[in-house]
């Protein structure tokens, strides 16, 4: 997937985002719910505008970081190696994003039979899925990946905890998207406990790869 087709792609979903909260404004109450706690209970609110405009306005804000970074980052030659797998985490992202606003949209106009983190969880699975995929064909850079002192410092250290990393997050994926079936608590240890597991794991196996490239 190309810049072109990943642009067209992103803009389209952010449009129809927009459209279907404008077109449902009057059936929207003038206080949406905005955040849901561990029990699925919604705990935060937001106006009307906000509730429509917010997530989109985010949602674009973000899409024009991803354009703007590899083009900044003093090894984009790198990032240009893997910029179609780099595209195709942008267009889930965004997905993600609006699906989510989607959800907000529903829930306000009174479908809320339906737990928002079993809603939520396969997606983030998939987007988890994703970014294993990403990780497994990145190349080192300042912006995207694994960044530690250690895997910056070597393209070997990079590349074996990126591919340890591509692994350990789909596997947090695959247990996010099992957590879709319980929903609440149990949902929220399933996702969280592996992805910080992994995440913490990466950072001492970076270093210690380092430090084993360091003695030979």
């Amino acid at each position: 997937m190309n810049i072109k087709t990943t642009s067209i792609i992103v803009l389209t979903l952010i449009a129809i985002a927009l459209v279907a909260g404008l077109s449902l404004w009057n059936q929207l109450p003038d206080q949406m719910a905005s955040h849901w706690n561990s029990n699925d209970q919604v705990d935060g609110y937001i106006s009307r505008f906000w509730g429509v405009f917010l997530m989109p306005l985010i949602t674009l804000g973000m899409f024009v970081l991803f354009l703007v970074v590899p083009g900044i980052d003093p090894l984009k030659a790198n990032i240009a190696q893997f910029r179609e797998a780099f595209n195709i985490f942008i267009a889930l992202m965004v997905a993600f994003m609006l699906y989510v606003h989607g959800l907000t949209l529903v829930w306000s106009l009174g479908y809320q039979d339906f737990k928002m983190s079993a809603a939520m969880l396969p997606f983030m699975g998939i987007l988890f899925i994703a970014i294993g995929y990403l990780l497994r064909q990145a190349k080192r850079n300042f912006f995207i990946g694994i960044r530690t002192p250690w895997t910056l410092s070597s393209d070997s250290v990079w590349d074996k905890t990126h591919q340890l990393g591509s692994t350990l997050f789909m596997v947090s994926g695959a247990f996010a998207i099992l957590g879709g079936f319980f929903g609440g608590m149990t949902a929220i240890w399933l996702m969280f406990v592996p992805l910080i597991g992994s995440s913490l794991f990466l950072v001492v196996y970076s270093y210690v790869l380092y430090r084993g490239e360091m003695k030979s």
